[in-house]
């Protein structure tokens, strides 16, 4: 199991390679697929001298968790007269669809599970597809360009719920996820004392979760329990959620500090 995933890190390094050696020959933007996070650390920890141009990441909005990477040639940076390029800037090829139910009156309560059920089961790779949100509405789905008509034409029920799906400009998406304010007081700001923290648990599973690869920071991989956060980091936990460091304050009399995280809901 272990030489597989090596095998198959090994062979997304050379993806990688490949697209940024491509962007920077032809003086293009190529991009990826949706990367989940575990992609993107290996994008982000690939040693820059084997790459030939700079990285830009997006998702369709701010605190995606799925993103699609642009591989940039300096020469761009150059003709646009720009030091720094935002995602704004690019035009990422995916779009996004808005599935709402036909009628409001009948429809199931679906979850995020039964959007991606649907989607997967038109044949569509997970690849080729990006974050789900859920509302009380409906759903949208952030989708590579050459899916979208695929899903607007053929997706028309979720479950028992049949559905209408509608393609929308990314520039139109503006979306800020739910979040939960958390205060409490910790040891220091660790990354296992914040986990625990925010997920209600005991340092020892969560030490456990950090170990085995399923917690990310700021789209990074981390496995040491004592690494330290800042605030502003979004710190994500494979099959339990993610939360934001907001800020730590002052010490109590028990010389603990004070915290405040965000976790989305």
């Amino acid at each position: 199991m272990q030489d597989t995933h090596e095998k198959d890190a090994l062979l997304l390094e050379k993806r990688f390679i490949e697209l940024s050696r491509t962007a920077y020959q032809r003086d293009i933007i190529t991009y990826s697929d949706f990367l989940n996070l575990s992609e993107q650390n290996i994008l982000h920890t690939l040693p820059k001298d084997k790459l030939f141009t700079r990285i830009v990441s997006f998702g369709g909005y701010e605190t995606a968790e799925r993103q699609m990477a642009a591989f940039i040639p300096d020469a761009l940076y150059l003709r646009w007269g720009k030091k720094d390029i935002t995602p704004e800037d690019i035009d990422y090829p995916f779009c996004a669809l808005k599935i709402s139910p036909l009628n409001k009156k009948f429809a199931e309560e679906l979850s995020h599970r039964d959007y991606l059920g649907a989607v997967l089961n038109l044949g569509i790779e997970r690849s080729r597809t990006g974050d789900i949100l859920v509302d009380r509405d409906g759903a949208l789905i952030f989708a590579h360009r050459d899916m979208a008509g695929v899903i607007s034409r053929e997706l028309t029920r979720v479950r028992h719920t049949s559905v209408r799906a509608d393609e929308l400009p990314v520039s139109e998406i503006s979306y800020e996820p739910a979040c939960e304010e958390v205060r409490g007081t910790v040891a220091s700001v660790r990354l296992d004392s914040l986990l625990a923290l925010a997920f209600s648990s005991s340092r020892t599973r969560l030490t456990g979760l950090i170990e085995g690869a399923k917690v990310y920071v700021n789209g990074r991989l981390v496995t040491s329990n004592g690494y330290q956060l800042s605030e502003g980091d979004v710190v994500s936990v494979r099959g339990m959620g993610k939360f934001r460091f907001e800020s730590s304050g002052s010490r109590t009399r028990k010389n603990r500090i004070t915290v405040v995280i965000c976790r989305y809901v």
